[in-house]
């Protein structure tokens, strides 16, 4: 199989105390896409094996995940004002580590290049040692930090939510071995995520932030793809590209001022599966993290999981005349020149 794909029912038991946008529904309206689009036809549907302590302590520390055992197992609560946890929240989140980590693992052993997980709680706010943003535990760091005890010798993660993934960059924040790339809404929580924001001095600019303001669109995550990711990830040469896969800069989502639209969100797939297959032996992996709007959900992850699953390597549409916002231009500059040349940029 070139595509797998990861979802459980376990997901569906992390449920909110009082309404809250991220909920069971989010979960299931992605099931019943990939369902409508022949995903057990078409890919290997792996387990979703709770996450050993091991994995998660690559990325989280050991304090840190003494208190989650000690508050969240079988209780209800808040770590944070935005992060609730249920009874069955912690079954919900070790299987949602455990689904990205082994994704990962997927890619690197030849089961399958290509994956979609469709997990929650989602992970890219997570700290080391703090839960916060409706997060947990950090799938996708998790699954990075397998993916290299592994032996890959270089991840990249993408990570095109709406909001930038505080908790990636910083417990990446000084290794050169994996490259952080982020498309977000800025200023707009949780703060961070800053053009001049590029890594720690060790790590030879491996941190890379494309802030963009309210109202992007496709256009913007064009270029933000075209003159920035793409070549970045063609220059680092991973050997797996993980995607932290938030679908809330969806046109209606309603946590963002974004206006990207379905096909905005295939096109990003699209160049991420090109320089993939190019550079990282087709191997590319993705999370699932934001997006709040169920009908615009389903149907990014959808054409998603369309791009991973497609026979041949997708050629992108050209972006056209690079006519964009100007607050996104000056934004896109502002990134290269904060990177100073380095990836060919």
């Amino acid at each position: 199989m070139t595509v797998a794909w990861v979802f459980d029912d376990v997901f569906l038991a992390h449920r909110p105390l009082s309404p809250h946008p991220e909920r069971p529904e989010r979960a299931r309206a992605i099931a019943e896409a990939l369902a409508a689009a022949d995903v057990d036809g078409r890919g290997l549907r792996l387990p979703a094996r709770p996450a050993k302590s091991d994995e998660i302590l690559r990325v989280h520390r050991t304090a840190y995940l003494e208190d989650l055992l000690r508050q969240v197992p079988g209780r209800q609560g808040w770590l944070d004002a935005d992060t609730y946890f249920s009874e069955r929240s912690w079954d919900a989140a070790l299987a949602a580590a455990g689904a990205a980590t082994d994704l990962a693992l997927a890619a690197l052993d030849g089961r399958a290049l290509r994956g979609f997980a469709a997990v929650r709680p989602p992970g890219h706010h997570a700290e080391a040692d703090r839960a916060m943003g409706f997060c947990l535990l950090n799938n996708v760091a998790i699954a990075a930090a397998a993916a290299r005890a592994a032996g890959a010798a270089r991840v990249a993660i993408v990570d095109w939510d709406v909001h930038h993934g505080n908790g990636t960059q910083a417990i990446f924040w000084d290794d050169p071995t994996v490259l952080y790339l982020s498309s977000h809404q800025y200023p707009f929580y949780p703060g961070s995520g800053a053009a001049s924001e590029t890594g720690g001095a060790g790590a030879g600019r491996t941190t890379i932030n494309v802030p963009l303001p309210a109202g992007a669109g496709d256009a913007e995550y064009a270029a933000a793809f075209d003159e920035v990711f793409a070549p970045a990830l063609r220059g680092f040469r991973p050997d797996l590209i993980l995607v932290s896969a938030g679908f809330d800069a969806y046109e209606n989502d309603p946590l963002a001022g974004m206006r990207v639209t379905a096909d905005g969100y295939r096109r990003m797939a699209e160049v991420l599966r090109q320089v993939a297959d190019e550079v990282a032996g087709g191997r590319l992996a993705c999370v699932l993290e934001g997006g709040y709007d169920l009908h615009g959900l389903a149907a990014c992850a959808a054409v998603t999981f369309e791009v991973l699953a497609a026979p041949e390597t997708p050629r992108p549409a050209p972006a056209g005349p690079a006519r964009i916002l100007e607050a996104a231009r000056a934004n896109l500059e502002a990134t290269k020149r904060a990177l100073a040349g380095a990836w060919g940029l």
